[in-house]
Formats: structure tokens, C-alpha cells, sequence
């Protein structure tokens, strides 16, 4: 079974990696690719059941495991269940994993390159109080003189931004109320149709 270095090493790829390179990496991390997402389900499908499960809430007390234990609550869901309610399945858990290892200092131990996978579990958040939260970490962030190139770690901060307007508009993604067969309101409608949506 893949460890949580492995995890985090697909994801990110190494430090020995181009600026190339690993501009090529986070490219897929935002954006439909059916083979990325392939590659998330056969390396770590299981563990993305695990985590949901309970079973490695033990990666939580060291920073790495903890990324890695995020990653697999929060990101890889999103890839693996594109457009259904499973996609946001463990949320409510990760947003908790995510808090509790801030509280524990975990995110400002880890690599600069790594933080902002530490707050987007905040950002998913159906929660305004939560949103308000990411929107400082992410401008504590972009603030950071290792946040380099700055232009990335901005754009961080712009998209926590605009998911917080969402939630304080709407109190929910209205995006998501499809997949979550709630209803939308003529006002998330309007949102939708104009093409509103993360």
C-alpha cells in the first residue's frame, strides 16, 4: 500500500523537478484529465476509502502525513468522483483534519509549495466563517517572500476570494446543488446560467 510520501510525491512531484516540470504537474490539478484521474484511482482509490474510514487518522500527527491524509479527504474525491455527491463525501472531515493540524502548527512546517493544499479544504467549505478563515491564510500566504512565483500563490488568494463572495452571496456552492440534488433558488440559477461555478 502507497505510504504518504508516495502521495505527496505524485502530487507535487520532487524538489529536483524544473520550474518546467512542475508547472507541468500543477497543471493538472485544476482541470479535467480523465488519464490523471485514472492514475489517482488505481495508485490510491483504497486509501481514499481508508481515509474516509478512519482508518488513517494517524497520519494526522506529523505534517507531511498529515498533507497527504488532505489530500486524499479533500483533492483526490474531486478527481475521483467528478459531478457526484461522493466528490464532497468526506469534507466535513477534512475541513476538521485541516483545522486541527493548523492549530498544531503543521501547515508552517511544511514547504512553502506545499500550504496552500493545507488550506483548500477551508476553501470547499460550505461555511462563511470557515471561507473567512482561508481567505487570511491565503493573504498570509501570498505574503510570504518565499511564495515564489508570486503570480501563483495571488491566484490562490484571488480563488479563496471568490469561493468566500460565493458562500457570503449564497450560504452554499450552488455548483455543487446538482450533485447533491438540492434545488436551486431563481437567484443561483441566474448564477449558474451565467456560467457561475467553480
Amino acid at each position: 500500500m502507497p505510504d504518504a510520501a508516495a502521495i505527496l510525491d505524485f502530487w507535487f512531484g520532487s524538489d529536483a523537478l524544473s520550474a518546467d516540470e512542475h508547472e507541468a504537474l500543477a497543471a493538472r490539478w485544476f482541470r479535467r484529465d480523465d488519464a490523471f484521474d485514472a492514475a489517482i484511482r488505481s495508485r490510491f482509490g483504497g486509501l481514499v476509502e481508508a481515509a474516509r474510514a478512519g482508518e488513517l487518522d494517524g497520519w494526522s500527527t506529523a505534517p507531511a502525513s498529515w498533507l497527504a491524509l488532505l489530500l486524499l479527504l479533500d483533492q483526490f474525491p474531486r478527481n475521483l468522483y467528478r459531478n457526484t455527491a461522493a466528490a464532497f463525501a468526506s469534507d466535513a472531515k477534512a475541513q476538521q483534519s485541516a483545522l486541527d493540524g493548523i492549530a498544531r502548527g503543521h501547515d508552517q512546517a511544511l514547504a512553502v509549495r506545499y500550504r496552500a493544499f493545507a488550506y483548500l479544504p477551508l476553501e470547499h467549505a460550505e461555511d462563511l466563517a470557515l471561507q473567512q478563515r482561508c481567505v487570511r491564510l491565503f493573504e498570509t500566504l501570498a505574503a510570504d517572500p518565499q511564495a515564489r512565483p508570486a503570480a501563483a500563490y495571488l491566484s490562490y488568494l484571488d480563488y479563496a476570494r471568490r469561493h468566500c463572495e460565493v458562500i457570503g452571496r449564497y450560504g452554499r456552492f450552488p455548483h455543487r446543488n446538482h450533485a447533491l440534488g438540492r434545488a436551486s433558488t431563481p437567484e443561483e440559477q441566474a448564477y449558474l446560467d451565467a456560467g457561475g461555478g467553480f
